[in-house]
């Protein structure tokens, strides 16, 4: 499985998951999230993937001025197509271009650009989303204990492989 392949598995898994939900539920504040929605992870999910889609052509990708499309939390139909666009955009990728990246480790304007490439990018989104699928678990399984899903939502790859030779 090559970094695309990941991506569009990450796709495919948020995909299911929507086609399970009911709209009401995407949207609701949870006060295990502090008054946020799963519809905010899955938002912040997809915007760091269109963040490397819009960079590959601008040549820079800066994921702190990326666009926060609210339709994306609230519009759980609007969601699921930004996803299905997301996966026809991610394979036309080419995972060995070089990209820069604007880096903040504060909060000063001094920016440093970091080389890197779509590729690497591509695996820093994946592990990114597995984090906020994890996050997104937790607040159904406490919110919408109803909601069936994956054993695989939000584990690692390495955790799975390590668990099935325990």
């Amino acid at each position: 499985m090559d970094c695309k392949q990941g991506a569009l598995e990450i796709g495919e898994q948020v995909t299911s998951l929507l086609d399970k939900m009911n709209a009401a539920d995407y949207c609701r504040p949870l006060d295990l999230f502090n008054g946020a929605s799963v519809g905010q992870h899955f938002r912040h999910i997809i915007e760091f993937y269109h963040c490397i889609i819009e960079g590959s052509v601008e040549g820079v990708i800066d994921y702190s001025s990326r666009k926060r499309r609210l339709e994306l939390e609230k519009d759980i139909a609007f969601a699921r197509q930004a996803y299905h666009d997301m996966n026809l955009a991610l394979k036309e990728l080419d995972e060995g271009q070089i990209i820069a990246v604007l880096a903040e480790f504060s909060c000063t304007p001094d920016r440093p650009e970091v080389h890197s490439s779509i590729g690497r990018e591509l695996m820093f989104a994946y592990d990114h989303a597995i984090h906020h699928l994890a996050i997104i678990r937790i607040g159904i399984e406490s919110s919408f204990p109803n909601l069936r899903f994956e054993s695989s939502l939000g584990v690692a790859p390495a955790t799975l492989r390590h668990n099935s030779h325990k």
